[in-house]
């Protein structure tokens, strides 16, 4: 099937419209949403964020790597996700980001557990790790002493390939350890991700908790749901997929993995939350399955409890 990679436009592209669009979408946090009404919990399980000092800054090299995609472009920063998150209904979010280089790894997971404190429970963290790293035992035990619940890698960005040697150390330690790894998976730009390497890592670590972000595969997304959904250990994730799919498709898609392996995620700050929210209702599925997708998957995964300022 021919995809067609013409997203919603949130925005009009230049360079002050970041800052813009956070106004806005500020503005309708607070807004009423008829979502309240219906009292549904919800978790964003797909979150990245940064320091507020380079937030900006690291939002404009994501839509480089992206080639410009017209997200709503919030500014990554904790304090907006929960005041925007907040607007619409989200009770708790997964954060996360990823280094880029093996040194970043203790500075990034160091605030990535500030950020938890400092919101109170409505923060769960993920910690960052790189393939490149001399001290990969050391890295984990740090992100673990950090109180971190998991592990985000980004093959695309971090430039390897998800199934090649230095990555399954990775996976052999987070098996062992019981800790479930988020990984970016799919770009049809790219041979670091696809759902053929991602199936590969299924098949060599059947007891890892694997969240593939994106439906298993961006831009990939057919070949994703055709290879993954056999392998019971796989767990997705919709972020940065209603913005490409059809309702219609993107429902199948989520029924041939099954409900109880997914997991709604927004990618903040690439994309508003309101926009996924509403396409989320407009695939009318069953009461179960939006208790599944919303919140009980991704609390049950990484063992959130109802404390802070957001209950579950």
């Amino acid at each position: 099937m021919e995809m067609s990679f013409k997203p919603i436009d949130l925005r009009k592209p230049g360079k002050d419209a970041a800052p813009a669009e956070c106004a806005k979408h500020r503005e309708e946090g607070k807004r009423p949403d008829e979502r309240k009404s219906r009292k549904r919990r919800i978790i964003d399980s797909h979150c990245h964020i940064y320091p507020k000092q380079i937030a900006l800054k690291a939002v404009e090299n994501v839509d480089r790597f992206y080639d410009g995609l017209p997200g709503a472009h919030l500014d990554g920063t904790p304090e907006t996700l929960l005041f925007t998150g907040k607007g619409q209904g989200i009770s708790k979010f997964i954060v996360h980001s990823v280094a880029t280089k093996s040194a970043q790894t203790d500075h990034i997971n160091r605030f990535i557990a500030s950020a938890v404190k400092m919101a109170g429970g409505a923060f769960t963290g993920l910690g960052t790790l790189h393939p490149d790293t001399d001290d990969l035992i050391g890295d984990l035990d740090r992100l673990q002493d950090l109180g971190l619940k998991g592990v985000k890698l980004h093959p695309d960005i971090q430039q390897f390939q998800a199934d090649e040697a230095k990555a399954c150390c990775i996976y052999e330690l987070c098996q062992e350890r019981g800790l479930p790894v988020l990984i970016h998976a799919g770009d049809h730009r790219y041979d670091f991700s696809g759902p053929k390497r991602i199936a590969q890592v299924l098949r060599m670590f059947p007891e890892l908790k694997l969240v593939a972000a994106h439906l298993g595969g961006w831009s990939e997304w057919d070949e994703a749901a055709s290879l993954l959904p056999q392998y019971p250990n796989v767990i997705v994730d919709t972020s940065s997929s209603f913005q490409f799919l059809s309702v219609e498709r993107a429902r199948e898609i989520i029924r041939a993995y099954g409900a109880d392996r997914v997991m709604f995620g927004t990618d903040y700050p690439m994309w508003a939350q309101k926009p996924d929210l509403d396409f989320m209702e407009r695939m009318e599925l069953t009461d179960e399955e939006y208790e599944q997708i919303y919140w009980r998957n991704c609390a049950q995964l990484y063992g959130m409890s109802n404390r802070g300022r957001f209950s579950v």
